[in-house]
C-alpha cells in the first residue's frame, strides 16, 4: 500500500491517541513512535501504575511540563488541550478527547468494557489485547460497524500483519493454501561447532552435533528426526494458538489441527511443507491456519516470528518465471511461500490507527467466532482447582490451549475467560474444559461471547 496520501494528509485531522496498559512492551514501543509520526498526538495513558508512566514518557523524552496527572473528569475538562494527561481509571480514558484508543492490557474484562465504551461513542478501537478479540472479536466488530466507527488489530502484532499479507492474495486471486507464523523465537544450530541455542533468552547453549543428519530437508520424515532432536524445546504455546484464532475468525480460514503443526523448518522449506499430503507436505485439509518453529543457522537471518502465505501456482510459465528470481517454491512447483519476516510491534502500530482516524479502514464486520481457543487438562485437575493466566506467554498452568473449529468446540469454555475461575469437579488428563466445569455465568466478557455466538 502507497502511504503518501497519509503523510501528506491535508484534511487536518490528527489522530489524538489514548493507551490502556501503557508502559512496559508492546506500549513501550508504541509511546516511543507516536513523537516520530505526522498527525498523531499522544493524548491520554492510563496505568495501575501512574508513577510508572511518567518515568517512561520522561525516559523517552516527552515534555516533562506538559505532563499532567487526572483523578477525575473535573482535571482532565480543565486541563489544556495540548497536554499528556495520565490517569489510573480506563473509564476516564474515554473522556479526554481522543479519536483512537489502544487497548494493551490483556485483561479481557477492561479492554472488552473500555472498547464497547469507545466504540459507542463513536471513538476508534485499536485492538493490541489479543486475548480480548479471541473472545469478544465478532462482537466488536459490529458494534463498531453499528455506531460508524473502526476496530481494528494493529499492524506490529502477526495478526494483522498476516491479515494484510492475506487480503493482498484475495485482491490478487491468489488461493491461500495455508497462512501462518513462526514462532516467537528461533532454533539456532552453528554447523561448525554442533552449538543448539533456542532464542528465547533462556542462555541454555547445548552441544547437538546430530542435527548434521537431518539439517537438509528431505520430506517429512526430516521434520521427525528433529522434533525428536528438539522435543524439549517445542510446546504448543497459548500466545500463538490465540493469534491464530484471531486470523481464523476474519478469514474463514481454520486451524490445521487442534494442537496446531509446528514442524522445525527453515524458511526456504516451507513451501514444502506446509501443502497437502498428497503433494509430499503435511497438511490434511487445505484454507488452513498454522505455525512452525524457525530453524536457521548462526549467521542466517531470522524469521523475527514474522508471517507466511503458502499459495497454489496455478500458471506454470508465470512462475517458472518468478522462481528464477528467487522466489521460495515447492520441489514440485505447485506451491509457493510469500512472507513477511517481521512484526515490529509498536513501531508499525501509527498506520493501523491513520489507516483508521483518517481513512475509515480497519473494521471486518465479516468477522465470525470461525474457531474457538480451548484448553486441555494436561494432568488429572481437581475440583477447586484454580486456574490462572500467567508469565510471557500467557499461559495456564494445568492446561495445554488448542484451537477448534466452531462446530467442534461448542461446549468449550474459552481459553481466556478461564482466567480467575475455578474448576467445579474433577477434569482427567486430556479432557477438554467444558462450560460445565467452571462458572462464567457472571462473566460479562462471557456474556459478549455468547452473544457473538449468534452473529451469522
Amino acid at each position: 500500500m502507497d502511504y503518501t496520501n497519509l503523510i501528506n494528509n491535508t484534511t487536518g485531522k490528527t489522530s489524538k491517541v489514548g493507551i490502556i496498559g501503557a508502559t512496559r512492551g508492546y506500549g513501550y514501543t508504541l509511546l516511543a513512535q507516536i513523537p516520530k509520526v505526522k498527525h498523531m498526538d499522544l493524548r491520554v495513558i492510563c496505568s495501575r501504575h501512574p508513577e510508572e508512566c511518567l518515568e517512561v514518557l520522561k525516559e523517552i523524552g516527552y515534555d516533562e511540563d506538559q505532563i499532567i496527572f487526572c483523578e477525575g473528569k473535573p482535571e482532565i475538562e480543565q486541563a489544556p488541550k495540548e497536554a499528556i494527561l495520565i490517569v489510573s481509571d480506563y473509564r476516564l480514558v474515554m473522556e479526554c478527547g481522543i479519536t483512537a484508543l489502544v487497548e494493551c492490557t490483556g485483561n479481557t474484562a477492561v479492554s472488552s468494557d473500555a472498547a464497547l465504551a469507545a466504540l459507542r461513542a463513536g471513538v476508534n478501537v485499536y485492538m493490541v489485547s489479543k486475548e480480548t478479540d479471541s473472545v469478544c472479536g465478532p462482537l466488536l466488530n459490529q458494534v463498531a460497524a453499528e455506531h460508524g466507527a473502526v476496530y481494528a488489530l494493529v499492524n506490529g502484532d502477526q495478526p494483522r500483519n498476516l491479515l494484510d499479507l492475506y487480503s493482498w492474495a484475495m485482491l490478487l486471486g491468489l488461493e491461500v493454501v495455508a497462512a501462518g507464523k513462526s514462532s516467537e523465537y528461533d532454533f539456532v544450530w552453528d554447523r561448525e561447532t554442533g552449538e543448539f541455542t533456542c532464542t528465547d533468552g533462556s542462555g541454555v547453549v547445548e552441544k547437538i552435533p546430530q542435527m548434521q543428519d537431518c539439517w537438509y530437508y528431505n520430506g517429512v520424515e526430516t521434520l521427525d528426526q528433529r522434533r525428536s532432536i528438539l522435543e524439549k524445546y517445542t510446546g504448543v504455546i497459548s500466545a500463538d494458538l490465540c493469534e491464530m484464532n484471531l486470523v481464523s475468525n476474519i478469514t474463514g480460514l481454520v486451524p490445521s489441527s487442534p494442537f496446531l503443526s509446528y514442524p522445525v523448518a527453515k524458511t526456504s522449506e516451507l513451501a514444502n511443507i506446509f501443502i497437502p499430503e498428497e503433494d509430499g507436505g503435511i497438511l490434511k485439509k487445505t484454507g488452513v491456519v498454522d505455525v512452525f518453529y524457525n530453524l536457521r543457522g548462526k549467521d542466517e537471518a531470522s524469521f523475527c516470528g514474522g508471517e507466511f502465505i503458502i499459495v497454489r501456482c496455478e500458471n506454470e510459465k508465470m512462475w517458472e518465471i518468478l522462481k528464477s528470481k528467487g522466489h521460495v517454491m515447492s520441489r514440485n512447483d505447485k506451491y509457493a511461500c510469500i512472507y513477511y519476516p517481521y512484526h515490529y510491534m509498536g513501531l508499525e502500530t501509527p498506520i493501523s490507527i491513520l489507516l483508521g482516524d483518517l481513512m475509515g479502514i480497519g473494521t471486518h464486520p465479516e468477522c465470525r467466532q470461525v474457531s474457538v481457543l480451548a484448553g486441555v487438562a494436561e494432568r488429572d485437575l481437581p475440583k477447586g482447582t484454580q486456574l490462572t493466566v500467567q508469565g510471557h506467554h500467557h499461559a495456564i498452568d494445568g492446561l495445554i490451549p488448542e484451537l477448534l473449529e466452531r462446530t467442534s468446540g461448542q461446549d468449550l469454555a474459552p481459553f481466556y475467560l478461564l482466567n480467575g475461575t475455578t474448576l467445579l469437579r474433577d477434569v482427567k488428563k486430556g479432557d477438554p474444559i467444558t462450560l460445565e466445569d467452571v462458572d462464567l455465568a457472571g462473566l460479562e466478557t462471557y456474556k459478549l461471547y455468547a452473544q457473538g455466538l449468534e452473529i451469522k
